[in-house]
């Protein structure tokens, strides 16, 4: 009887994985390729928004922007241009000169999150600017974002350009 029992061990471990291990690794697979495009397609759409929300949500970030080059977060486009302890901040074609502590509003706008095309989460949100200073041929500020709904840290880092180097505080 031993003989019978090892030949069939013998010809299972031939016969390599079972048709349940593969169907299993088969699901796995497909699992991670569709949580893989999941991320890679999260994209976050921005418009203008009305006026009269409430942001309870907030997050904040230290980012530099270069001296002189346009950065665009979403649909706002953001210049700067420093001179000693003042900085001249054009947000969509409107200045203002900043000097060291002191904040911009920037206007409140809605985004609409999506990934593989499906809409996920919408929220209004509004981007305050604290003016520290220069480092090198950059500005720092304290950036705060305001959401109406609690959005995840990794969506928000969506919203802010690379160029920026971002840095939750």
């Amino acid at each position: 009887m031993t003989d019978i029992t090892s030949e069939n061990t013998a010809s299972q471990e031939k016969a390599g994985w079972s048709l349940w291990t593969k169907i299993l690794l088969g699901v796995i697979a497909l699992v991670a390729v569709v949580a893989i495009l999941a991320v890679v397609t999260l994209t976050v759409a921005v418009i203008d928004s009305q006026t009269g929300t409430s942001f309870p949500y907030s997050t904040t970030y230290r980012v530099s922007i270069p001296d002189g080059e346009p950065v665009t977060m979403g649909t706002t486009k953001i210049l700067v241009l420093t001179y000693e302890n003042e900085a001249v901040t054009e947000v969509d074609g409107v200045k203002e000169k900043l000097v060291v502590g002191q904040e911009r509003v920037i206007s409140p706008r809605y985004a609409r999150v999506s990934s593989l095309g499906v809409p996920l989460m919408d929220t209004d949100f509004q981007i305050t600017l604290k003016y520290l200073g220069t480092s090198g041929n950059n500005a720092l500020f304290d950036m705060t974002v305001k959401t109406s709904k609690q959005v995840p840290e990794m969506v928000l880092s969506k919203l802010i350009p690379s160029g920026m180097n971002a840095v939750p505080v």
